[in-house]
């Protein structure tokens, strides 16, 4: 997991929400540990201004799983890259497809933030950006914090 680039660690719930309303786009997404299951993830993604998250965990055959939508039938992946390529199409199970990464790289490096709102120099879509992963939840819960994403939304708005 800490050689992905939208892996940003034990940042928390509210820093998650204040990253992905830094960049705003719908479909921006990010990876964190959860704070409430050790041993387990969650997969952030922006929609409408609102912050949903779904538990990514590892089962014992080390194969990725997200918990998504009730109904929705659960798909194990070898590679946690393979999940995320699966999750930028519609229809998953989650709020919005996947299309935007942010990365902690950006995050470490704000400059590049402010000169840019593309994925980095090198990628011009999220297609392109994942593809260099190799080939391969509890329910999506919307943000209680909707107003730091929607402050946050208002204020980049407000810088450009």
């Amino acid at each position: 997991m800490e050689n992905l680039p939208v892996y940003h660690g034990p940042i928390g719930q509210e820093e998650g929400v204040r990253r992905l309303g830094q960049d705003g786009r719908d479909g921006c997404f990010l990876i964190r540990n959860s704070d409430s299951t050790p041993g387990a993830f969650c997969l952030c993604v922006l929609s409408h201004k609102c912050v949903y998250t779904y538990r990514l965990h590892k089962n014992n055959a080390g194969s990725w799983a997200a918990e998504t939508t009730p109904g929705v039938k659960k798909r194990y992946f070898r590679q946690i890259g393979n999940l995320i390529a699966a999750f930028q199409k519609p229809g998953q199970g989650i709020a919005m497809p996947l299309l935007y990464p942010v990365t902690a790289w950006k995050q470490a490096h704000p400059e590049a933030q402010a000169t840019s709102n593309s994925l980095s120099p090198t990628h011009s879509s999220p297609n392109s950006y994942l593809q260099q992963w190799p080939p391969h939840s509890a329910q999506g819960q919307k943000s209680r914090n909707r107003g730091a994403a929607s402050s946050q939304l208002g204020a980049n708005r407000e810088q450009r």
